[in-house]
């Protein structure tokens, strides 16, 4: 009995197809993430190719895949029939027989991407494949335009010059106007700024390759916790020191005081786009603050009453441990959720 040599496919550790996911590919239920990655696998470890396409035909889809592999020997004339017939299955003793394939021309044109993982069956029920090409080094331009890729249409957008204007109309207020209130103004409004960048850098009718993106490895999850964590980059610290620039209150929240309530409402949204998309969490937290702590901001503005207004909500260890907790649970929220991110349909 022969085992396979362990081998990299990257910088990392070594990583095989497991039977599992093996069985879960084959009858569909393996998440869109998971199906990409194996297939890119199976394309230079011949190996796990055979494992995955014992389980295709033992599978569901196995009478199928026979019938069209008979077909297609047919076709191809009744000696080539004959040897297709006589060739051992993959995994058995004899090892699997490597499949024909046409010397490549001197520049071979690249094949167009599929509208669907499950369309790459081909790649899983050809344990013969030949090994892909060697990947090449990636340049400091590369790292730099998928950095840019990664951090979302939030950053590529109007969302930060939105978030510009907003410090920069408080400065104004505070400093050319002599409006007291701007201050309490900025700390109101900052905790939902984060949302509506959330809001615009996950999803289809943010990103117009949203399910390109969330169909690799590194869509789903990772990459809305990439590009949320890119939103919260820019947030706070134009935030926090557009609040540190303002005339100070006495009695007033500092300007540091919106970080774990925007940090809560932040994963709150994340944790309820699990269930009903980012674009609608986000607007339906963001307007819940804005009703019960903007709102009645909106008035004749007092430096007083807007203190006494703002406190409840950003002053003391309460109200602060409180926001850390909810944090902490809708982080652990977020994690029980992280699969639902996995499907395209539903996100």
């Amino acid at each position: 009995m022969t085992t396979s040599r362990p081998r990299a496919d990257g910088p990392g550790l070594p990583w095989h197809v497991s039977d599992a996911l093996a069985r879960r590919y084959a009858d569909g239920s393996a998440a869109e993430t998971d199906a990409w990655s194996l297939e890119k696998h199976v394309e230079s470890c011949g190996d796990c190719a055979g494992r995955v396409s014992a389980a295709v035909r033992a599978g569901t889809a196995g009478p199928v895949l026979a019938s069209v592999r008979a077909e297609l020997l047919a076709s191809l004339g009744p000696g080539r029939a004959k040897e297709g017939a006589r060739s051992p299955r993959p995994g058995t003793a004899s090892g699997p027989r490597p499949v024909p394939v046409p010397a490549p021309t001197a520049s071979p044109e690249p094949r167009p991407a599929p509208a669907h993982p499950r369309r790459r069956f081909a790649a899983a029920v050809s344990p013969g494949r030949r090994p892909g090409p060697a990947a090449h080094t990636p340049t400091p331009l590369g790292r730099w335009a998928r950095l840019w890729w990664a951090v979302g249409p939030a950053l590529r957008g109007s969302w930060v010059v939105a978030v510009l204007l907003v410090v920069g109309g408080a400065y104004g207020l505070a400093h050319g106007a002599g409006v007291q209130g701007a201050r309490s103004l900025l700390l109101a409004l900052s905790p939902v700024l984060p949302l509506a960048g959330v809001a615009v850098s996950y999803g289809r009718h943010a990103d117009p390759m949203h399910e390109i993106t969330a169909s690799t490895p590194s869509g789903g999850l990772r990459l809305l916790l990439t590009r949320t964590a890119a939103v919260l980059a820019v947030c706070v610290p134009l935030l926090t020191a557009g609040g540190a620039l303002l005339p100070p209150v006495a009695g007033f929240p500092g300007a540091a005081a919106w970080l774990l309530p925007g940090l809560a409402l932040t994963l709150a949204t994340l944790a309820l786009g699990s269930f009903v998309g980012c674009r609608a969490a986000a607007a339906t937290l963001g307007g819940g603050w804005l009703l019960a702590v903007a709102g009645p901001l909106l008035g004749p503005v007092d430096t007083a009453a807007s203190a006494t207004a703002l406190a409840p909500y950003f002053s003391g260890a309460a109200a602060q441990g409180g926001w850390a907790a909810a944090a902490l649970a809708c982080a652990a929220l977020l994690a029980l959720r992280r699969r639902s991110f996995d499907h395209l349909e539903s996100r």
